[in-house]
């Protein structure tokens, strides 16, 4: 690679390609006119080594365990800022001022209601539907009722859009909730947080007054910055994808919701914990690590190693410390928190983890907190999906203001019969 170019030898010709480098992070070799120049495409099955766009949102190294949005640790936002700054900064790029903070909060707070029809929307489901499905479907009846901001060459259809989504996703979720287990649908209380509104309408009743736990909401809070975006994962790149083809943004986060209830995407969380609850307590877990390094034994650690951290997980360091607080604070005393701080101690000091640098994730104390706050392990991809809306409608904003976005068009390495003519029936 000289003077910033990538020489490719093919057929007998040689071809120099750009080279593209981004403000942090690797070289790109931009290889948009390859087929033009060539005839030929590449191959990169789950796009590994594939950049699908230009993003200036959020930054993974994941040899050195770093995420940064739109630059900032996410420790220090987890530690220092709130859901709703974060929103604010990777929807505009910048930390608010104060004022700014509280207009957009306000703003949001104003759209926190769902039209009542939408009630009825939820009576077709079963009661023991999933509340990924009921928050599929929902979302994208919502471009049923706010035909209003649908116009995405409108930046100010975008920005009303953005709000909506972001501002009735927590009322979604706890409806679904709610739904599931028979109890009446709570509003959205406009006095309280973001967080504190959204646990009143999960676990509040109209004949008592809901009391919020500051560090249950302060744990949920940062839960939500923890998952509010992660550069181009699968969920992600869905919403992309679906955005692209000029899909209406209530239409392309329910494709991000159905991507994301995936197992290997949204769920790992509950899998952790159905792990811990296993292993039970931490006396059997070197049994049960043994288990995880035969390659025959099908059990495996969830919660450990990641797609793109190599490194520990920086988001599981905040998660760690948010257990005990939460746990404190309700005087829960469960055996899985220490079952969890045991096991991770064994397995980062265990050569064979080391060497495959399965280090714990976030997803490894996540569905403890979520679990001794109430939440059954159905929900728990349900808000995986509530705090990535955040990022969703970021990078689906990114994407529709480039002026060089075009349909996402894959190709493929075709492997079936070529040509051939058809026979009829009665001759085959």
């Amino acid at each position: 690679m000289a003077d910033n170019q990538a020489r490719l030898e093919l057929g007998g010709e040689t071809y120099d390609l750009p080279v593209l480098q981004g403000s942090v992070g690797p070289d790109v070799v931009d290889i948009r006119k390859l087929y033009g120049q060539t005839g030929a495409f590449t191959y990169d099955p789950g796009y590994k080594s594939t950049a699908s766009c230009e993003s200036a949102l959020t930054y993974i190294d994941g040899d050195e365990g770093v995420l940064l949005h739109r630059g900032y640790p996410i420790g220090q936002l987890a530690e220092h800022s709130s859901f709703m700054e974060v929103a604010y900064l990777l929807l505009n790029g910048e930390l608010p001022l104060q004022e700014e903070l509280d207009d957009f909060t306000y703003t949001i707070s104003r759209h926190t209601m769902l039209h009542e029809q939408l009630s009825v929307l939820y009576r077709g489901f079963r009661r023991d539907a999933h509340p990924m499905a009921v928050m599929c479907g929902v979302v994208g009846a919502l471009s049923a009722f706010y035909h209003d901001s649908t116009d995405i060459s409108d930046p100010e259809h975008r920005k009303i859009s953005s709000h909506r989504l972001i501002a009735k996703m927590p009322t979604i979720a706890a409806m679904a909730y709610k739904y599931a287990v028979g109890q009446p649908f709570m509003y959205p209380d406009n006095s309280l947080s973001y967080t504190g509104n959204f646990l009143r309408m999960t676990f509040g009743v109209p004949a008592e007054a809901y009391e919020v736990v500051p560090e249950v909401e302060r744990a949920m809070d940062r839960i939500f910055i923890l998952h509010a975006d992660h550069e181009q994962n699968a969920s992600t790149s869905t919403v992309r994808l679906a955005g692209s083809s000029g899909a209406n943004p209530f239409a392309c986060i329910a494709a991000g919701i159905a991507c994301l209830w995936g197992p290997a995407h949204g769920g790992a969380n509950e899998a952790a914990l159905n792990m811990l609850r296993e292993i039970g307590t931490p006396d059997k877990i070197p049994h049960y690590i043994d288990r995880a390094k035969d390659k025959n034994d099908p059990f495996r650690l969830m919660g450990f190693g990641h797609r793109v951290y190599k490194n520990y997980d920086p988001r599981a360091a905040v998660m760690q410390k948010t257990v005990r607080e939460v746990f404190d604070a309700l005087k829960v005393n469960d055996p899985l928190f220490e079952t969890a701080l045991r096991l991770e101690e064994l397995a980062l000091n265990d050569d064979y983890f080391i060497e495959k640098k399965l280090f714990p994730n976030v997803d490894f104390y996540s569905g403890i907190i979520l679990s001794a706050i109430g939440f059954p392990t159905t929900m728990f991809t349900a808000l995986f999906a509530l705090a990535r809306t955040v990022g969703w409608v970021a990078q689906w904003n990114e994407m529709i203001s480039d002026p060089g976005q075009v349909i996402g068009r894959p190709r493929q390495l075709y492997t079936g019969p070529t040509q051939r003519d058809y026979v009829h029936v009665g001759e085959r």
